[in-house]
Parts: C-alpha cells; sequence; structure tokens
C-alpha cells in the first residue's frame, strides 16, 4: 500500500514515456474543467522518481489551468515491472464492462443541466451513450418519478457486494 503523499508542481512530474494512453484536446480541456468545478481530488499516482504511473491527463489539465500544486500518492511499494503494468491495468480497468444505465443517466443529466457544461456530456456524448434526446420522455411524470423512487440493488466494484441505496 502507498503510504506517501506530496503536494508537487505538476511542472516537475515526468510523463512515462511509454504510456500508451492517448489524452484528446477536448478530453484535457473536460478534466480541467472538472477540477476547476469540483478541485483537484484524484490524486496523480507516482513513481519514487517522479514519473507518474495514472494521471497523466490531470496533470494536463492542472498544467492547463496554470495549478502550482497537484497531490500526489507515491508507489514506492510496487516493482518496476509492477509499475509498467500498472500504467496499462489502470487505463483498462476503466474501460471494461459497467458502463451506463441509460435511462439513469438520463435523468441525472437533464436534472443537472448547465452544472455538466464541459464536463463531456455534450448531447452528441449522450447519443452515444444510448441516452439522448427521448421524444417520449416528460421529465417530472408519475411514471418516470415511480422509476426515481424504486430502490435498485447496486454492485461495489470493488468488494462485489450489494446494496440498496
Amino acid at each position: 500500500m502507498a503510504k506517501t503523499i506530496k503536494n508537487l508542481s505538476p511542472d516537475d512530474l515526468i510523463p512515462y514515456a511509454r504510456n500508451a494512453k492517448k489524452h484528446a484536446p477536448e478530453q484535457v480541456a473536460a478534466i480541467a474543467a472538472s477540477i476547476k468545478e469540483f478541485g483537484f481530488n484524484a490524486p496523480v499516482l507516482i513513481a519514487a522518481d517522479k514519473t507518474i504511473v495514472a494521471g497523466h491527463g490531470r496533470v494536463l489539465a492542472a498544467q492547463k489551468l496554470g495549478l502550482k500544486e497537484v497531490p500526489c500518492v507515491v508507489l514506492d511499494h510496487l516493482t518496476e515491472t509492477q509499475r509498467r503494468a500498472y500504467v496499462l491495468a489502470d487505463n483498462r480497468l476503466g474501460e471494461i464492462g459497467g458502463g451506463w444505465d441509460a435511462e439513469i443517466l438520463k435523468l441525472e443529466v437533464e436534472d443537472l443541466g448547465e452544472a455538466l457544461d464541459g464536463l463531456g456530456f455534450s448531447a452528441e456524448d449522450m447519443e452515444g451513450l444510448g441516452a439522448g434526446p427521448d421524444p417520449d420522455f416528460a421529465p417530472g411524470t408519475e411514471d418516470e418519478q415511480g422509476k426515481l423512487d424504486e430502490k435498485t440493488p447496486i454492485e461495489c466494484p470493488h468488494c462485489h457486494h450489494f446494496f440498496t441505496p
């Protein structure tokens, strides 16, 4: 387990030269908008020599925002091979399974509206997620309110226990 947390300048962090994950400018802009709105809430994971293990996009966004410091967790408990494997695993695990519950996502996005501007939830993105405009959807109808009131068990992605919110 990592034991060291440091606040470091994003300019002092070293991008991993063999990082296979790419970050499009629009993704970096969305990450920057998220950081600006909510704060820097997910630390950058680094090796002892300040090489970025996870968080390359967050570092690019921090630089774009001109942040002087970002929180970093030093992964000094991993071997070099484990660190290199984790770079790939961290990105891949975020892509596997899960997906979005289109109905709940649509309700949340419509309810939050402008609060999500610039955070990667454009109308085109929502349609790609299967949560685009629905001509039969009427927010606030009794049917939709009933769906909001239902308690559906949710599986924790970490421990795989089910709980009802």
